[in-house]
């Protein structure tokens, strides 16, 4: 029988089978898959190309699976099916037999029943596009649109979407037909034509369709409705931002904006945040007898809307959670409020094309209420704390201006607005004997309350010292002495509630006397004053700083300087200078900022010009700045005598101040300035001896002064009838505004100053 060869039947495998059983064609995919050529199969029985002999039987079924041998000795399980052939001319009854390895089979049947049952999910849905995007085929019970014409077969998303979720899907299926990259989990807003509001939200994968010669015939899309998932992340975002926003600031109207920004455009596109006026001030909103609140509009955010109206006091049904009906634009409130009561609302906002919150939105909103609740309950304790220390701290410091006839001053205070509190600074101005002032400036170590406290027990210790009118070297060692006591006595139970610790105190003290002109200073860990001379020069005191208050056991230094009349001493505090930062890059910004300002007006306005220019955004600390324009009390105002311990003197000295009275134009004092004088002096001859020096100073009063060798300070007492004596100083402090005494460097001088205008006396 003649051999011969098949054409090829689209690369199957076959073979042309006689009546006989013999094979008698034999194709070019049969010679590949078996590994045996025409010639060597042709002619010959088809039984003998099974592998095993037991299965003859199986030729006789139209389809079934067989062993065969091969080529390579290697048997192969093929899928098998019998085609009857009529023979030409009447012949005899001819088969052809195609055959396809097993497993081919069994992977093309798996691959049938997958889409089969792909097309059929109920969770999962899955569109068929050509390379224009045309559906080719849907489980279209899965699409969320509604009014479709029968048969989707050729129509675009353009025909049942609203044109701009069409265009972003469509923009998604076209990069993957033309890159052929995979699309993974996109999600996709779709909303049908008929339907604009809400809508679904789809989760789309796509991957490119490619023929076997590798042509591109589409694209097919799975998707899923994530929806509900979708507001979940959504709310549990927004949950996560406004806890994390919320709660950052100390400040009520910060926290308010950090709301508002957050849930615009987290929960909707307009937001509202009314804060009880109450809350501004540190007090407890309480509402009035009609249970109404006065609020104010704190924050917005997004647009704002047409029926926008002043806000009024807020009621008790508008201080409760609600969500807007669904025939009016969308919206919803929740109330602010702490353990404290009420603090106000906050109201959301959108458009009707989103369609009405759902329960679970206001659940979102009432737990994100009542988190900023807490943050703005805080932020309303921390302001009344803060008012609290400010108002504490600036009724210790004295007033902002002050003239004495030393110096004109003028100070400014900033306290610190972070969560520590204000700081522990003060000044002070503290007028002493003999015209002469005391300039003060210091700082305590921490915040709050504990440190108002302690500045103001240093401060009192201050003015106490000071009015014993010490050196300032010996003054800073007494209210070293004093700090050292107060750090031993101080108990554990201060220190477990923060109490400041007194030991962590600088201080600087200025002593100017407009007589001499001197001006001496010391300094415990304190930066140096700044001279700032009438040309504009500015220097730094050559101050040999000393330990900080409370270390004890080391000496402080006084340095001395003869400043000309119209200079500018400024006492500051690091807090100016920047504090924890480069305080000698803050020194010399200081000295540039002294040097810039017009000193000889408005010495408050150039104050704050200094301190606006050396502050930061970043306060950390108080700022504290004395400015004292310094005076001289002219020669012509003062008159002076020296006498020898000779109670005939008094005389003359009488005689001699009654002239310069005369001289100044204060010959109403002439009376009780000679009785005081005579007391003074004569005291003075009895018990310290000589020389003994008496001057007289005229400025905002007028001064007498007894100056001896002695270092006994004189005690007033009351004198009984039956004493001689004892009655000198009981006299001398009545007829004169104030009296006392002071240590010198050669003894003590007893002072007493008397009104330029004495009070009118009724007898």
């Amino acid at each position: 029988m003649e051999s011969r060869r098949l054409p090829n039947i689209d690369g199957v495998a076959a073979a042309l089978v006689d009546s006989d059983g013999l094979v008698v064609g034999w194709t070019a995919a049969a010679e590949q898959l078996l590994a045996l050529d025409a010639a060597q199969v042709t002619g010959r029985p088809a039984r003998e190309l099974l592998a095993d002999d037991g299965e003859e039987h199986l030729l006789g079924r139209r389809s079934g699976e067989v062993r065969l041998r091969t080529g390579s000795g290697v048997p192969l399980e093929v899928a098998y099916q019998v085609l009857p052939l009529t023979g030409e001319g009447g012949g005899g009854v001819r088969a052809l037999v195609l055959a396809t390895p097993a497993d081919t089979v069994a992977r093309r049947r798996q691959d049938e029943a997958f889409t089969r049952e792909l097309f059929l999910q109920d969770q999962l849905g899955l569109a068929v596009f050509d390379s224009d995007l045309r559906l080719l085929r849907t489980n279209s019970h899965l699409l969320p649109y509604t009014g479709l014409p029968d048969g989707l077969a050729g129509s675009k998303l353009h025909d049942y979407l609203q044109p701009e979720d069409a265009d972003a899907a469509e923009a998604i299926l076209r990069h993957v037909v033309t890159t052929g990259e995979p699309v993974v989990r996109t999600a996709l807003r779709i909303r049908p034509l008929d339907d604009p509001r809400g809508g679904s939200v789809m989760e789309i994968q796509a991957f490119r369709l490619q023929a076997l010669d590798g042509a591109v015939i589409g694209v097919t899309a799975l998707f899923g409705d994530v929806t509900e998932l979708h507001r979940y992340r959504r709310r549990a975002d927004v949950l996560h931002r406004a806890t994390a926003a919320v709660g950052g600031s100390l400040s009520v109207a910060g926290n308010a904006e950090d709301l508002a920004g957050v849930l615009v455009p987290g929960l909707g596109d307009r937001v509202e945040v009314d804060i009880a006026e109450a809350v501004f001030s540190g007090d407890d909103p309480q509402p009035d007898a009609d249970g109404r609140l006065a609020v104010r509009r704190t924050a917005t955010a997004g647009p704002p809307r047409d029926d926008d109206r002043p806000l009024g006091p807020l009621g008790r049904e508008l201080l409760g959670a609600s969500a807007g009906s669904t025939e009016d634009p969308p919206s919803m409130s929740a109330p602010l409020k702490a353990r404290s009561g009420p603090l106000g609302r906050v109201t959301v906002r959108r458009d009707p094309a989103e369609g009405p919150y759902r329960h679970e939105d206001l659940d979102l909103l009432r737990e994100i209420a009542a988190r900023a609740s807490l943050a703005l309950d805080n932020a309303r304790r921390y302001t009344r704390e803060h008012r609290a220390a400010v108002g504490l701290q600036r009724s210790l410091l004295p007033p902002a201006e002050t003239t004495v006839p030393a110096a004109t001053t003028a100070s400014i205070y900033r306290p610190t607005d972070t969560a520590t509190g204000v700081g522990g600074d003060w000044f002070d101005v503290i007028p002493l004997s003999s015209a002469r002032v005391a300039l003060v400036a210091g700082d305590v170590v921490g915040h709050g309350l504990q440190a108002s406290a302690t500045m103001g027990r240093l401060r009192t210790a201050v003015r106490t010292l000071a009015d014993l009118d010490l050196e300032p070297d010996e003054l800073l060692v007494h209210l070293d002495d004093l700090v050292s006591q107060l750090v031993v006595e101080g108990s554990e139970e201060e220190r477990e509630r923060g109490v400041a610790d007194p030991s962590g105190a600088t201080c600087v003290y200025a002593v100017y006397d407009p007589v001499t002109g001197i001006c001496q200073t010391a300094s415990a860990g304190h930066p140096p004053p700044a001279l700032v001379h009438p040309d504009g020069r500015v220097e730094y005191l050559a101050v040999n700083p000393g330990p900080p208050l409370g270390i004890g056991g080391l000496p402080f230094e006084a340095a001395e300087c003869a400043p000309r009349a119209g200079s500018v001493l400024a006492l500051y505090t690091d807090g100016l200078i920047g504090g924890g930062g480069d305080v000698d890059e803050g020194m010399a910004q200081l000295a540039a900022q002294l040097g810039e300002v017009d000193l000889r007006g408005d010495l408050a306005a150039a104050g704050r010009a200094i301190v606006a220019e050396m502050s930061t955004a970043a306060q950390s600390d108080d700022v504290t700045l004395l400015l004292a324009r310094l005076h001289h009390v002219l020669p012509e105002d003062t008159a002076a005598w020296t006498i020898e311990a000779d109670p005939a003197a008094v005389a003359g000295v009488r005689e001699s101040a009654s002239r310069t009275l005369e001289q100044w134009g204060l010959g109403e004092l002439v009376f009780t300035t000679e009785l005081v004088l005579s007391e003074l002096v004569t005291n003075a001859i009895r018990y310290a001896g000589g020389p003994v020096v008496v001057r007289l100073i005229r400025s905002s009063v007028l001064t007498c002064e007894v100056s001896d060798p002695s270092a006994t300070q004189p005690r007033m007492r009351r004198a009984r009838l039956t004493d001689e004596g004892g009655r000198g100083l009981y006299l001398v402090a009545q007829l004169t505004e104030r009296w006392g005494s002071r240590y010198t460097r050669t003894g003590k001088t007893i002072w007493a100053e008397q009104l330029l205008e004495p009070p009118s006396l009724s007898w």
